[in-house]
């Protein structure tokens, strides 16, 4: 069976052509149906022909998960856990700001890069997440959405995994929710989030697709942040920056970069100085991000006289840094944290 979501509209013109027969303009009214009106049965959709309508329910599937489990925030966030046929499940978090309404997506089940304040890799990595996959997680929001008369504005591939181990099926998921025929969500609207695969920062610099990039850097020394993300073993400091110095030559663009903030770890006034020096010659944003607190992990939140504190050192010296508003924090809000819960309970039950 094909799971339409995961094809761009030129490749589900093509699969209608060749598989099944029918002329390619189907596919923008399939992508109507799908993305703008968000049907999800094919005997629904009116206007395409009985015989297609047939053809695509024994050949073709929609929708392919199942809300496991959904927690909802005193502020509006919503955390949902979606499973597939395999059992395995992911998250997505709907964010509600004051400039519109964003969603986390997921990118692996599980993740293989180690970082120990991180939820998502306390399992592992189990497998990757599929363009169609990625596609579901964001639908399940705009349906909530659609019940209040909202829509996502922006898409933060911030979820569990590391999306530049996964970079085709995200472009493809990017070129998919991008199509003017549906749900046409700017690639400027849309931020990937590294921990710093070289390679990956690279390409996407040569791309040409002008997303923001994020990159998560939590220490400004090698030994530091080795001992918190394993991947800097492979992609050091000195690497890393480099390849943010490709990225900003070759797009113009400024860099958003992560600093999860923990006590004792990282969060003193003289890191402050640190950080400062070295992203200096880097068009820059850092957003600062005071670390959710995570059972399974020994790190503490930095006090918030400390985070208030850390940035202002900072801003005195010439940085524009803010501390990331946090949404969900009264739910499993850490990346993660709400698959390793259900997983949890699976074993104990």
């Amino acid at each position: 069976m094909k799971h339409l979501y995961g094809l761009r509209r030129e490749e589900l013109a093509d699969w209608l052509k060749t598989e099944l027969n029918e002329p390619s303009y189907r596919a923008t009214q399939l992508f109507e149906w799908m993305y703008q009106k968000r049907v999800t049965k094919f005997k629904d959709m009116t206007n395409l022909p009985k015989h297609l309508r047939t053809k695509l329910e024994e050949s073709a599937v929609l929708d392919t998960s199942a809300e496991r489990l959904r927690q909802t925030s005193k502020d509006g966030t919503v955390k949902f856990l979606l499973g597939w046929s395999d059992a395995v499940t992911a998250e997505t978090v709907l964010m509600r700001h004051d400039y519109g309404n964003s969603v986390c997506v997921s990118s692996q089940i599980g993740c293989k890069m180690g970082c120990n304040f991180c939820a998502s890799t306390l399992g592992g990595m189990i497998r990757q997440v599929s363009a169609g996959e990625m596609v579901e997680q964001l639908l399940h929001s705009q349906k909530l959405l659609d019940r209040e008369g909202g829509r996502v504005s922006s898409i933060v591939m911030m979820g569990s995994g590391e999306p530049m181990d996964n970079l085709d099926e995200v472009f493809r998921f990017m070129d998919i929710v991008h199509d003017e025929k549906g749900l046409n969500i700017g690639f400027r609207h849309i931020t990937i989030s590294t921990v710093g695969i070289v390679p990956g920062i690279k390409r996407l610099a040569d791309d040409g697709r002008p997303v923001t990039l994020a990159v998560s850097l939590h220490a400004v020394t090698d030994e530091k942040r080795s001992s918190m993300m394993p991947v800097n073993k492979a992609y050091p400091i000195a690497k890393l920056l480099d390849a943010c110095h490709y990225y900003v030559e070759h797009t113009g663009k400024r860099i958003s970069f992560e600093y999860a903030l923990i006590g004792g770890e990282n969060d003193s006034l003289q890191d402050a100085r640190n950080l400062a020096n070295l992203l200096k010659e880097i068009p820059n944003h850092i957003n600062l991000i005071p670390v959710n607190y995570v059972p399974e992990r020994d790190y503490t939140r930095t006090p918030e006289e400390q985070v208030e504190a850390f940035v202002k050192e900072l801003q005195r010296l010439g940085m524009n840094a803010t501390v990331r508003r946090e949404k969900g924090h009264d739910i499993s809000a850490a990346c993660g944290q709400l698959r390793a819960e259900h997983e949890k309970q699976g074993v104990e039950n």
